[in-house]
């Protein structure tokens, strides 16, 4: 979908790349620009998973002759991707004026988890720093419990990745009907914030309040995570009316006066508790069975190699362990899309002849 589509990348850690390795599983050139004779930052691999489908050059951008180099890549490119502090790319003189100098059309993505223009521009954070302040942790706990340290999937990825993906993506629309570049100021904060107004919708009509456990996401009984009798986990989350009732239906609870009041919240945590001995009597893999294929919204809770052998990934194919690594395919999905073939991770400084070389003609 992306091809003739180019986006540089500086070299960065968690959202800048995996945005940037979106638009490589979507077809997008993606050159990365990794830092030249720098040691690898703790806790990444050499040939990281989020490079896949890239080409690697590596410069040192405070390099004259490197910095010309990245330059002339920019010349060619229809989009920058950056992650530094705020003044840190214009300090080395590739800020956004730089750049536009050599590519007026080009879009230039920024990711912050602050934004670039705020009281906290300038300060360090990180992920659960973002979302806390945003509003995005406030509902991840349990009643009286303190909010759980959710993986990275709400902040970096979806308020982070995801919206520096759409904005570049935007941008390059309307640079091609303009002729005119623009810059992207992702940050954290806002996406994790804006992902939210779902849950504002919700409290508008009163389902969605302050108090952690009295929402209609996070107080119901038909709403929760129980462990089963053999340490496994199952999720519950029958909303609708109709599917409710296929729940307890098929829990023999259909004629029981308590559980026909689904959205009586006095009776919650009542029947949370009943809920949890009931889910402790079998094991995960035998209330999967009894439940697949069923409208009553119960699924188990499957770490990533049970997702990866489980029928419904044999049907999609969405996990894998290709190339040596454990990792899913691209999405979404799109009509007359040929089956995923995993890119290969490029060695650091794998295609630096072929892409000096194209900078050369």
């Amino acid at each position: 979908m992306l091809k003739g589509v180019r986006i540089v990348e500086v070299e960065g850690l968690g959202p800048g790349p995996f945005a940037a390795m979106l638009l490589a599983d979507l077809g997008a050139d993606v050159i990365v620009v990794h830092r030249k004779g720098g040691a690898v930052t703790p806790g990444i691999p050499e040939r990281s998973l989020v490079d896949r489908g890239k080409r690697s050059i590596a410069l040192d951008l405070k390099d004259p002759e490197d910095i010309a180099t990245l330059k002339k890549l920019l010349a060619r490119a229809d989009g920058l991707i950056e992650g530094f502090r705020p003044g840190v790319m214009e300090r080395l003189g590739i800020g956004p004026e730089d750049c536009h100098a050599v590519n007026p059309a080009l879009v230039f993505g920024r990711m912050t988890g602050w934004g670039q223009d705020s009281p906290l521009s300038n300060s360090a954070g990180h992920d659960l720093n973002y979302i806390s302040m945003s509003g995005a942790l406030w509902y991840a706990s349990e009643t009286g419990s303190p909010p759980m340290t959710p993986a990275t999937l709400v902040g970096d990825i979806g308020g982070g990745a995801m919206y520096l993906a759409v904005g570049i993506l935007s941008g390059i629309l309307n640079a091609r009907s303009t002729g005119k570049g623009c810059v992207v100021d992702a940050a954290i904060y806002d996406g994790s914030a804006h992902m939210m107004n779902l849950l504002m919708t919700m409290r508008q009509s009163g389902n969605i309040v302050s108090k952690r456990g009295e929402s209609i996401l996070d107080g119901p009984h038909w709403c929760h995570t129980y462990r089963t009798s053999d340490g496994g986990f199952m999720s519950v989350q029958a909303l609708e009316p109709k599917f409710y009732a296929q729940l307890i239906d098929m829990l023999g609870l259909s004629e029981d006066p308590d559980f026909a009041q689904q959205y009586n919240k006095a009776l919650w945590p009542v029947l949370t508790d009943r809920l949890t001995g009931i889910f402790a009597t079998k094991t995960r893999d035998e209330w999967a069975e009894l439940y697949l294929g069923t409208d009553a919204c119960v699924a188990p809770v499957l770490d990533p190699e049970e997702a990866m052998a489980h029928p419904m990934n044999v049907a999609r194919n969405t996990w894998s362990d290709a190339d040596g690594v454990l990792q899913t395919a691209p999405a979404p999905r799109f009509s007359g899309q040929q089956p995923w073939q995993p890119a290969l991770r490029p060695e650091r400084d794998e295609h630096r002849q072929e892409i000096l070389d194209e900078l050369s003609n």
